[in-house]
């Protein structure tokens, strides 16, 4: 019998062990019914596991290797891994992938989408690939979004006067020429926004949320403007997404959404974050002058580059 074929049989066999099992506690009560049921299922389910240990339980059986023959194959080429970080730690290759970085980002700088840095970056690029010897390497034309942040910054006015770094986020609209001044609300999660939503109209949110993963905490970043104009708020200041900061304001790309007012929004350095915090703890009124001067243009023409290492067996094949 085959292994699917196998797997099948017994998966009929617990599902006729259910029906008899049903039929037996249709005479209880729903609740007890149901934890019972849940129990019986995971019995059957961990007797079943060491039978099938290491084996693919596809019907198709489209898979027919086990762990063991992909853990032993990874294996073989344990020679060849080794030769390569070998070369990369301690042979020629020693530090060449971080001093090519500290050229390209010395040289090129920052590469926004649609930016002149950007067309010198696929130069660099090009000409590098080629230099390495690298196969059929090409651009393909394509259209990408042009956004310019343009000239912004951000200044306390009350309690104090203080300079606030900004970084306006990815796609973000601009403040009216004159800039935006208004009073802060300082929230720490969506939920605290939401709880206070006739406090943040007309005001700038400044979200201070922990940091909890890249993962996790970035939603603040995409979707933090969103949900400050949803409750009528004027511009979003949201903390860096980061673990660590040396005011250093860490940008990157933001949605908007469909019916829902475009607001400015750019990203602030943790230190500030946590300022504005504990005054705004302690009662104090914070009064933020914000001023952005961000474009978005008709998308630019740009390219994507292209280079293979072909297959010594499958050359034919991608």
């Amino acid at each position: 019998m085959s292994q699917g074929m196998t797997t099948m049989y017994s998966l009929r066999s617990i599902q006729k062990t259910f029906s008899r099992e049903q039929k037996f506690w249709q005479v209880r009560p729903s609740v007890e019914k149901r934890e019972k049921m849940k129990y019986m299922f995971l019995i059957f389910f961990m007797n079943l596991l060491p039978q099938y240990g290491g084996k693919s339980l596809r019907r198709d059986d489209s898979y027919p290797k086990t762990f063991e023959d992909i853990k032993n194959e990874i294996a073989g080429y344990r020679d060849i891994a080794k030769a390569i970080i070998d070369l990369a730690v301690h042979g020629k290759a020693q530090n060449r992938s971080y001093e090519r970085l500290a050229v390209f980002a010395d040289t090129i700088g920052p590469r926004l989408s649609g930016s002149k840095n950007l067309d010198a970056a696929i130069k660099y690029m090009f000409r590098a690939l080629q230099e390495d010897r690298l196969e059929n390497v090409h651009l393909e034309r394509v259209k990408v979004p042009h956004w310019e942040r343009g000239a912004e910054f951000a200044m306390m006015l009350q309690p104090r006067n203080h300079s606030i770094a900004i970084l306006g986020l990815g796609n973000s609209v601009a403040t009216p020429p004159e800039g935006i001044t208004a009073e802060v609300i300082v929230v720490a999660s969506f939920e605290e926004l939401h709880r206070r939503a006739q406090e943040a109209k007309g005001k700038i949110v400044v979200y201070n949320e922990p940091f909890v993963s890249y993962g996790e905490t970035v939603q603040y970043r995409s979707r933090g403007a969103v949900e400050a104009a949803k409750v009528g708020a004027v511009a979003s200041l949201i903390r860096s997404v980061a673990s660590f900061s040396i005011y250093s304001p860490h940008t990157g790309w933001q949605d908007y959404q469909p019916g829902v007012p475009r607001v400015p929004t750019a990203c602030i350095a943790v230190e500030d974050a946590e300022m504005m915090s504990r005054m705004a703890f302690r009662g104090t009124k914070i009064i933020v002058h914000l001023k952005m001067g961000a474009k978005t243009y008709p998308d630019s023409p740009s390219f994507n580059t292209v280079a293979e290492i072909v297959g010594s067996k499958y050359p034919e094949q991608v």
